[in-house]
């Protein structure tokens, strides 16, 4: 997954809101969103090469997601896959923190940027800087840099989740047009990951579409006070077309209480 945007506790309903595109290469084959067959409290696609996930949720509230850290020095390393550092987090009994803190040898994986916890506490974590960070309320960006760094496609995207708050445009299609936007960044914006000029424009996109790579999937979560979940998840094919659409609603039932 290569875009997330999040906003915690920027709205009266909805304490966290979360929309993501997940950019992948077209022949890595996944499954969409559902239930697990082997989790039934999970609920998340799956990527059928390392049999992890890169977004998903579960019955008792935990959420987690994960993206690539972008840079020459953090590929190429031949360890874990990183779905699984999500999947596990979502099939555990721990919390967000603890669960971070207990990785082992975080450096083995490919870079990689995570953030785990519930809609009450998240915590993000990089293998990159190896430091945990409590995630405040607020609007928050995630892309394949550390959370919150400026790329254009993250800073246009939570500036266009803030004004989805501000206009109460919270409906599933008004945040799923935020992820469709395809537009390229100016050159001068855009950061220098090791790719190359020509890839970094396709990549600057919030939805990419290139027959090889591109957005595979769109999320939209949203958890209101009840404690209630709205999952949404669109699927894409080679040519950047919806193919499947997924909407689940379920409370949460915690199996621990937050601090």
């Amino acid at each position: 997954m290569c875009l997330c945007l999040f906003a915690i506790n920027e709205h009266d309903e909805f304490p966290l809101i979360l929309i993501a595109n997940r950019d992948e290469f077209r022949k890595r084959p996944a499954a969409k969103a559902d239930f697990w067959e082997d989790e039934p409290t999970v609920l998340a696609g799956r990527d059928l090469e390392g049999m992890g996930t890169w977004l998903g949720t579960n019955t008792a509230g935990k959420i987690a997601f994960l993206t690539n850290y972008r840079h020459p020095d953090f590929f190429g390393r031949k360890g874990p896959t990183r779905g699984k550092l999500v999947s596990n987090f979502l099939t555990s009994d721990v919390r967000g923190d603890g669960y971070l803190k207990a990785i082992e040898n975080p450096e083995a994986y490919n870079g990689f940027n995570l953030v785990v916890g519930t809609a009450k506490e998240l915590f993000f974590f990089s293998n990159v800087e190896n430091r945990i960070k409590t995630i405040t309320s607020g609007i928050h960006g995630l892309s394949n840099a550390f959370l919150d760094t400026s790329w254009p496609k993250v800073d246009d995207g939570k500036a266009k989740l803030k004004a989805a708050l501000a206009e109460n445009a919270l409906d599933t299609a008004s945040l799923f047009s935020i992820l469709s936007d395809s537009s390229i960044a100016k050159e001068e914006e855009l950061p220098n990951t090791g790719v190359g000029l020509e890839f970094e424009k396709v990549l600057s996109a919030k939805f990419i579409n290139t027959p090889d790579y591109g957005t595979v999937c769109s999320t939209v979560i949203k958890v209101d006070r009840n404690g209630t979940c709205f999952f949404n998840e669109k699927t894409f094919n080679n040519s950047g077309r919806q193919t499947k659409l997924v909407n689940y609603q379920f409370k949460f039932v915690p199996i621990f209480k937050s601090k």
